[in-house]
């Protein structure tokens, strides 16, 4: 089964605080989705199968050490523009990933008020090609109703079939984390905060309470 892993880290809250501020400029709100890119990814980094390995040091004696199991198996699918920033900091934390991109943005005059779902209209996509033993990670950065992110998904399945997937946020709802994992109960959703509720338009309405709802989980 899937998790939802809710990054708490006080640095990671810290950033999220600057995002949220309506006096953040576009440049250092860009630096802090690189940043909260590069935490997520280390986040991540913490639930891959490591080994022990020996090395020979500089002085001609060997030492124990640790290496991270398939981390140079790495896929990251960018939803396109939205997640450039995100993905520039989890490169940092698997430099070896292969990278896909989707252009998908939601169809808002289709839209009916009140509606949670909405049509996604993907303008292209180049996904590289998925092997059976490949963690695949797309990042999205608002999860609001789940729409873009499931229909990044269809279209990234249709390249095969990972061994395992994630799907990266700064902030999700309830809502469509229960889409997501309704619909594919195996993957792991890793965000930094899930609000309270969606306005009629589809919009996340954040609210005054903890700055990351812990009734989801880990972290």
């Amino acid at each position: 089964m899937g998790k939802v892993v809710i990054v708490d880290h006080p640095l990671a809250q810290d950033i999220l605080t600057t995002l949220r501020d309506k006096g953040t400029g576009q440049i250092e709100f860009r630096k802090g989705l690189v940043r909260l890119g590069r935490l997520i990814g280390y986040e991540i980094i913490k639930s891959f199968e490591t080994y022990s390995v020996e090395v020979e040091t500089p002085l001609g004696v060997k030492a124990r050490g640790v290496r991270i199991k398939d981390v140079d198996k790495v896929i990251i699918v960018q939803v396109l523009r939205a997640a450039m920033p995100m993905v520039e900091g989890l490169l940092k934390a698997f430099p070896a990933a292969r990278i896909g991109v989707v252009s998908a943005r939601r169809v808002e005059n289709t839209h009916v008020p009140g509606s949670m779902e909405f049509q996604i209209d993907v303008g292209y996509y180049r996904i590289p090609e998925i092997h059976s033993d490949d963690t695949l990670i797309v990042v999205d950065p608002m999860l609001a109703t789940g729409s873009t992110i499931l229909s990044t998904l269809d279209i990234v399945y249709r390249h095969g079939k990972p061994k395992r997937t994630i799907t990266v946020h700064v902030i999700g709802t309830r809502y469509a984390i229960e889409r997501i994992l309704a619909k594919y109960p195996n993957i792991d959703v890793y965000l930094v905060a899930v609000d309270p509720e969606l306005n009629e338009r589809g919009f996340i309405v954040p609210g005054l309470g903890d700055a990351g709802d812990r009734a989801y989980g880990e972290a």
